[in-house]
C-alpha cells in the first residue's frame, strides 16, 4: 500500500505508512446493545420460509418481502404491505410460523464467545423480534439468554426509529453515547445513530455501499473480527476490533 508522503523542513521526503484496514482497533464504551437476527442469530433460512409463505398467500414477491422484513418488527411490514388487513392476527400468523421454524437457526461467528466474555450487566439486546420469538431463537442457537432485553413488545415505535436503542442503554443505566450497537440492518443502524451511540455494522446481510450510507461507525465481517480486552466492572470495555 502507497504511503502519503510527510516533507520535513529538512532532508528528503519520508513515506508515511496509512494504516493497513487489518490493523488492531481499540474501541472503549460502558455497553454493548446487540441486535440479534444477523448479528448474533443466523435465522435467514427460517426468516425466508416463513415469509415467502406469507407473501405468496397474499400475492406478493417473495424477495422483495423478505427484503422489506428484514430487520424490522413484522407488523411494520404487514401494516405497509396490507393496510386494510386484521394487521394483529397476520401478526400473530406470521410470528407463529417463525416460532415453529428453527431449523438451521445458528450462532453467528464469534457471538457465542463475546457474549460469554462480556458482563451480563454491561450488554443488551434490541430486537424487533417479539420477546417470545427472540427467546425462541437464543435458545435454538445454544446462545445464552440475556439479563437485559428489549423487543418490539417493549416500544412504540419500532427501528429505524431510536426508541429501541434508547431503551436498551436505559436497562445498563447507560446513555446511548456511552455504548456499542451491534448491527447488520440499514434500519438497525440507523437507530443506532439516531439514538446516539457509536455502529459496527457487520457484513452479514447487506453491502458496504448500504452500511456505510445509513450511517455505520465501523465495518466489520462478524463477531469473530471483535474480542474482549478488559472488562473491569468500573472501568470502560475495551474492544479489539480487527479484520475490518
Amino acid at each position: 500500500m502507497l504511503g502519503n508522503l510527510i516533507r520535513g523542513h529538512h532532508g528528503p521526503s519520508i513515506p508515511r505508512r496509512i494504516p493497513s484496514i487489518m490493523d488492531l482497533m481499540k474501541i472503549q464504551c460502558r455497553g454493548v446493545l446487540f441486535d440479534l437476527d444477523g448479528v448474533l442469530v443466523d435465522s435467514t433460512p427460517a426468516v425466508a420460509r416463513v415469509w415467502t409463505i406469507w407473501a405468496k398467500k397474499h400475492g406478493f414477491d417473495p424477495d422483495d418481502v423478505v427484503r422489506q422484513a428484514h430487520g424490522r418488527p413484522s407488523i411494520t411490514t404487514i401494516r405497509e404491505l396490507l393496510p386494510n388487513a386484521d394487521h394483529d392476527a397476520e401478526n400473530r400468523e406470521v410470528e407463529r410460523g417463525e416460532i415453529e421454524d428453527t431449523d438451521g437457526v445458528i450462532p453467528l461467528p464469534g457471538a457465542l464467545e463475546l457474549l460469554q466474555a462480556l458482563p451480563q450487566d454491561r450488554w443488551a439486546i434490541a430486537t424487533s423480534c417479539t420477546r417470545r420469538l427472540a427467546e425462541v431463537r437464543i435458545r435454538a442457537a445454544g446462545l445464552p439468554v440475556p439479563k437485559h432485553m428489549i423487543t418490539s413488545t417493549d416500544v412504540q415505535r419500532g427501528k429505524p426509529d431510536p426508541e429501541p436503542y434508547i431503551k436498551a442503554a436505559k436497562i445498563l443505566g447507560l446513555s446511548p453515547a456511552d455504548c456499542i450497537v451491534m448491527e447488520d440492518a440499514p434500519a438497525g443502524i440507523r437507530a443506532g445513530k439516531a439514538a446516539g451511540a457509536r455502529v459496527l455494522a457487520l457484513r452479514t446481510t447487506a453491502p458496504d455501499a448500504e452500511l456505510t450510507q445509513s450511517g455505520a461507525t465501523w465495518i466489520a465481517n462478524d463477531l469473530a473480527s471483535l474480542r474482549l480486552n478488559s472488562s473491569n466492572h468500573q472501568a470502560p470495555l475495551e474492544l479489539i476490533l480487527n479484520h475490518m
